[in-house]
């Protein structure tokens, strides 16, 4: 077989003779001539297949969706047949040969339209079909660029990528725990990580200094439109630095990111706004700076929100922290917390970054002094040795000297959202669960077996 030829270099190969491999999306048969779209991973070209054509009996047999390898020529099309705005609209391929690499039935629903009508079910039991749609690879291709660009950018600032691992105890994170049951120690579990928090802040410890991953986080908390059981963020932790050096760094990268993906910002810098203001203006931390003109050009309106109340009351009146029990309190009031005073009107150096409406980001300085730490559990009731069973390991880390360090984590799927101009999370996201929690293509959760439940040693207690 010759040298494959991706569609989106054909014009490089007028009158040349090429090889392509891909798709069939339309098939034309006009009696003596058949027409066809290809299409590939970068792009679609039409094809014909003349009568002489020694092609134009497999062109007979073959279906839209099959698997195909065409070989032809790469014509330009007659000025008058030119179809501009299109890829490809200027040359056609006068084939030669078609292979049939893998034949298909006909789909369950129509690829080359807007599949985001289709039924959630259908598209999740068939998404590998949905995939294939226009709007999908755009999406897919555009959330893989983002994260290519910030890995980039995080390279450039001498950042190490590490991974942290997926089998952990269960810390709290402020949602439930998505939990695992060990065979080797039987009643005991595992818990899947909601986030990297306390392994990042150990690599601080550890002197790694400067550390991101691309991490995959689980929370077994309800869903809704832009929030799944798991989701995957740009985790980032940096020594050495004050709350204005994140900030400015972590704009600095989503400024580069998005504006060489060819976005425009609003406003740089991005404004920043207190809490107290956000909620006094917009009635939410989270808001939307744009104007009608701006959402309709697809314009990004990017802005942090600083100074969040450290604390709130629960229901039966006890405190908790509204974002991170980790963080450090702006240094004003670190001495009303160390003596646990005033708690409903300490701020912590907790930062958001909201886009379009959505949260972007969110991170904040933490606290590495054991003391500092012991005392934001001690302000939320916790006895020493409660404090001792939830982070005892953090408080002996940070006696060997932990140093001043701070991080931020964006969620990629709000911000693909964004991006990608969609309402609900399963655009962004390959294989997304149903809005009852079940997988797509694969069916979980589902029992497991007798033998499986003994082997665990777990039993279920069926509900009434």
């Amino acid at each position: 077989m010759s040298t494959r030829t991706y569609i989106e270099d054909l014009k490089e190969h007028v009158g040349s003779s090429v090889t392509i491999q891909g798709w069939v999306s339309v098939r034309r048969d006009q009696g003596k001539m058949v027409f066809f779209d290809f299409r590939d991973m970068t792009g679609t070209v039409q094809g014909v297949v003349l009568p002489k054509s020694p092609a134009i009996e497999s062109a007979r047999d073959v279906r839209t969706e099959f698997v195909v390898a065409v070989t032809g020529i790469v014509n330009a099309r007659p000025e008058k047949n030119v179809q501009t705005g299109k890829l490809n609209g200027d040359i056609e391929l006068q084939v030669e040969g078609i292979e049939i690499l893998a034949a298909a039935e006909t789909p369950p629903f129509d690829i080359s339209s807007d599949t985001s009508v289709i039924g959630e079910d259908t598209r999740l039991k068939y998404r590998y079909l949905d995939l294939r749609s226009e709007r999908m690879q755009k999406n897919m291709r555009l959330r893989s660029r983002f994260v290519q660009l910030c890995r980039e950018f995080l390279f450039q600032n001498k950042f190490a990528e590490i991974e942290t691992p997926l089998l952990t105890e269960s810390t709290p994170e402020g949602s439930r725990d998505f939990v695992v049951p060990s065979r080797h120690n039987p009643g005991n579990f595992y818990a899947l990580p909601q986030s990297p928090q306390q392994y990042k802040q150990l690599l601080m410890v550890g002197g790694i200094e400067r550390y991101f991953q691309i991490a995959k986080c689980l929370r077994d908390e309800d869903l809704r439109a832009d929030r799944g059981f798991e989701f995957t963020q740009i985790d980032v932790e940096m020594s050495f630095v004050t709350r204005d050096d994140v900030m400015s760094l972590m704009e600095a990268m989503i400024t580069s990111t998005v504006e060489t993906m060819g976005f425009t910002i609003k406003e740089k810098p991005f404004p920043r706004i207190g809490y107290k203001d956000a909620m006094e203006k917009y009635g939410a931390d989270k808001f939307d700076l744009r104007t009608e003109e701006d959402k309709a050009n697809g314009v990004l309106a990017y802005a942090w929100v600083v100074d969040f109340p450290f604390f709130e009351k629960t229901d039966d009146g006890r405190w908790t922290f509204t974002h991170n029990p980790f963080s450090m309190p702006i240094p004003e009031h670190l001495d009303a917390l160390m003596k646990g005073e005033n708690l409903g009107d300490i701020l912590t150096t907790q930062y958001d970054l909201v886009c379009n409406g959505f949260e972007s980001g969110g991170g904040s300085i933490r606290a590495h002094k054991p003391e500092i730490l012991k005392a934001t559990y001690k302000a939320m009731g916790m006895s020493d040795e409660e404090i001792e069973e939830k982070i005892g390991h953090m408080l002996q880390a940070f006696k060997y000297g932990a140093p001043p360090h701070g991080g931020i984590a964006f969620g990629i799927e709000r911000n693909i959202m964004n991006l990608a101009g969609e309402s609900y999370l399963r655009e962004v996201v390959a294989f997304p669960m149903s809005r009852g929690g079940q997988t797509a293509v694969m069916r979980a959760p589902k029992p497991l077996t007798p033998e499986q439940l003994i082997e665990l040693g777990i039993r279920i207690d069926k509900k009434a």
